[in-house]
């Protein structure tokens, strides 16, 4: 899952949205991707559940969300709603062998 930091106007955004990618870097592993945009619910229990993950680096995740969103961002359920209807949640995953070239 990536998190469009700059909101829909990402650069990167707006080209996966055109035209899509054509590879993903994660470490060592690259692969074909597919990708799309999750919905409002599926991207609040994502984030969510990063957050309980790594409830440690909370602190810092929510100060650089608050400086990319323009207001604090607290980590609560009503701020997790306002955030992703400003960030858009894209998820990545191989492309099957299988799929056609529309994804």
């Amino acid at each position: 899952m990536v998190v469009a930091g700059w909101g829909p106007s990402s650069d990167w955004y707006r080209n996966i949205e055109a035209n899509p990618a054509i590879e993903v870097v994660v470490g060592r592993r690259r692969f074909r991707p597919q990708h799309r945009v999750l919905d409002e619910p599926e991207a609040i229990t994502v984030i969510a559940d990063y957050e309980r993950r790594n409830h440690w680096i909370g602190p810092i995740v929510r100060r650089g969300l608050s400086a990319l969103i323009g207001w604090h961002y607290d980590g609560s359920e009503d701020a997790r709603q306002r955030l992703v209807r400003q960030l858009p949640v894209v998820a990545f995953r191989p492309r099957s062998e299988t799929h056609d070239a529309t994804g």
